[in-house]
């Protein structure tokens, strides 16, 4: 009966939505392929610098950070679908640059764009997704959306031994590397074609003044930054150690980034799969306590990770963590959505997007500081502590929400 149940939740889900999540499955490869090989590609294959490597994802985080915004209101006075198609192919091709060239100049140019490219896309993709779902099916659609590109994403990390076929084939590694990045690249790229069968949503507001003032939503400022503080404390935590935790493996195991890259990319697929239960649990619990007791229990194990003697069960407790956390995103994202109005979703999109992005980074290099002084439990109980202030304050704020989807029921009841 829960089966049937749990997949009940993803029918009838609007054809526009399901357009919009196949769109995105070729991009999520394409950027779980780039995101878990771009260290070892730059430096191990194009023979780039330690250091400039790091320069260089500096430049995409904040790229993206000061783009978020100006995007999300690109988005809502002119066109969230035409944000999301450039904001896809510039990702896409920038993506290819990076295994094409070990010119520096084109390369600090391509990161450049890379953070532009995923703050188009971060702040229209989400905004135009809740456009196209109705209020009883958008947790189902976040939820399916969440599962589909996680699933890509591990994928992504997957198939990255397969340059070893090319090179089988005669090709050398720098070459190989070009092929599977230009053949992934090219179904990012054919995904467009998904995006245009959807249709604009609402009418764009051109005829509006823009000044400082009008940037921040009016209308869900309230609720937009009480969400936002939340969301900064809990990003702040997780940068302390979860974008390190492939180092923090080989520092506490001794194991390389061939075993800890696939345990990373295997723990995305299960996540994927894991999503598929929240609107079910949403539906039982209500949202907002399915956010708050999939993010306490995510914390636990957050707690127990550098307490386990060898690198399964560390690997088991952290997949858990993982597992249970992003089961409560796409219930916030569809959360925040369902309390913006559609005419403020762009911005409040690419306002989120940045307050996300900029303290997970700024506390990635307190992390890294951390683990080279060989603290390596403390980023873990420091970030717990950050995620327990985050979820005792979000249940503050809304712990009396009803979501509109929530209203409907009772209604019909």
């Amino acid at each position: 009966m829960v089966n049937t149940r749990l997949f009940d939740e993803y029918r009838n889900i609007p054809r526009e939505a399901n357009y919009l999540i196949y769109s995105m499955i070729f991009p999520n490869l394409a950027y779980g392929m780039f995101y878990m090989d771009l260290p070892y590609l730059l430096t191990q294959v194009r023979g780039i610098s330690t250091g400039f490597m790091g320069a260089l994802i500096t430049i995409m985080g904040v790229s993206m950070v000061a783009s978020s915004i100006p995007f999300g209101i690109l988005a809502d006075r002119f066109s969230r679908r035409k944000i999301l198609i450039f904001g896809n192919i510039v990702a896409s091709l920038t993506i290819a640059v990076f295994a094409l060239t070990d010119n520096q100049f084109i390369l600090l140019a391509a990161a450049l764009l890379e953070g532009v490219s995923e703050a188009a896309f971060s702040s229209s993709a989400s905004a135009l997704l809740a456009d196209k779902a109705t209020d009883q099916k958008r947790n189902s659609v976040f939820s399916f959306s969440g599962f589909t590109g996680n699933l890509a994403f591990g994928l992504g990390g997957l198939i990255i031994p397969a340059v070893v076929v090319f090179e089988i084939l005669g090709y050398n590694v720098q070459e190989s590397h070009s092929i599977l990045y230009v053949i992934v690249v090219a179904l990012s790229l054919a995904s467009t074609i998904l995006i245009l069968k959807v249709t604009e949503s609402g009418e764009p507001h051109l005829g509006e003044k823009m000044t400082l003032r009008s940037i921040y939503p009016k209308k869900s400022g309230g609720v937009l930054g009480k969400y936002l503080l939340t969301s900064v404390i809990i990003a702040f935590g997780a940068g302390l150690i979860v974008p390190l935790m492939s180092v923090w493996f080989g520092y506490r195991f001794g194991i390389s980034d061939t075993l800890s890259g696939p345990i990373l990319g295997a723990s995305s697929l299960l996540i994927g799969v894991a999503t598929l239960a929240s609107p079910l649990m949403a539906r039982r619990l209500g949202t907002i306590k399915a956010i708050v007791v999939t993010q306490a229990a995510s914390t636990l194990f957050m707690f127990l990770t550098p307490l386990a003697p060898e690198f399964v069960s560390a690997s088991l407790v952290y997949s858990l963590r993982s597992l249970l956390m992003n089961m409560a995103s796409p219930l916030q994202q569809s959360m925040i959505m369902g309390m913006v109005p559609e005419g403020e979703r762009g911005i409040a999109s690419g306002i989120s997007s940045a307050m996300w992005k900029l303290p997970n980074s700024l506390s990635t290099f307190i992390g890294a500081w951390m683990l080279g002084l060989g603290l390596l439990s403390a980023p873990f109980y420091i970030a717990s502590v950050f995620y327990l202030v985050s979820i005792a304050i979000f249940w503050f704020f809304f712990r009396n929400t009803k979501m509109p989807e929530e209203m409907l029921s009772v209604a019909r009841n």
